[in-house]
């Protein structure tokens, strides 16, 4: 059983470091911000908030379906997982193309699937009880999360690096709990955690869409 769950989370770092199915990331509803947030609210900065918060939730829901189905050696469901994620990693992508230009599109998709790639090696050392692969992991999530307040706050001057790097940290460590509680076949905690994680977005989401309103009240109404 060992073996078929390493080989899954060989498939695991396969899949999503090379950006999943593309063409679920092309599949409709998976488009731009405007597209997920259209029957939201009537002003522009309340479905730009809203949108936010859907899809980085939906993040959340998404990586612990993966990790979930690659910790107990679901290859197939594993993969369907890993695709839907990617998918909302394009439409993450997209969603910031839409305010900052093709440009940032392009720049930000590769950057946000690296922490997914970080999150891939953290639930291989889990599998595998290589607490040094767990280390380097939670290491690289955290310099992570500097590498990420800097391209928001490059982005937008309302967003200080030091704060966005907080709230990514503590995101990779709500899914942390996930994963860990996976690990240890506790159903009840790992819910509770994933509930938890799922939540803590808005923490990130809320921000961002403030900042983005701030920064363009013409284009961002309400």
């Amino acid at each position: 059983m060992k073996g078929r769950i390493l080989a899954v989370m060989g498939a695991m770092s396969v899949v999503m470091l090379t950006g999943c199915t593309q063409s679920m990331a092309q599949s409709p509803g998976h488009g731009a911000m405007t597209t997920s947030m259209a029957t939201t609210s009537g002003t522009k900065a309340a479905q730009l908030r809203a949108g936010l918060n859907n899809l980085f939730s939906e993040h959340v829901y998404l990586a612990g379906a993966a990790t979930n189905a690659a910790l107990g050696g679901r290859e197939a469901e594993f993969k369907a997982a890993a695709g839907a994620l990617d998918a909302n990693s394009v439409a993450i992508a997209r969603a910031i193309g839409s305010v900052y230009g093709e440009g940032a599109e392009k720049a930000f998709l590769p950057l946000w699937r690296r922490h997914i790639g970080f999150v891939v090696d953290y639930t291989v050392g889990v599998a595998g009880n290589d607490k040094s692969k767990q280390d380097k992991a939670v290491n690289d999530l955290v310099s992570y999360a500097q590498d990420f307040g800097a391209f928001l706050s490059s982005a937008n001057p309302n967003l200080p690096k030091s704060v966005v790097a907080d709230l990514v940290k503590h995101h990779v460590v709500t899914l942390k709990d996930v994963i860990d509680a996976q690990a240890s076949k506790d159903p009840a905690r790992a819910y509770t955690a994933l509930r938890a994680a799922a939540g803590h977005m808005q923490m990130i989401a809320d921000p961002l869409a403030e900042a983005i309103v701030k920064q363009f009240p013409d284009k961002f109404s309400g």
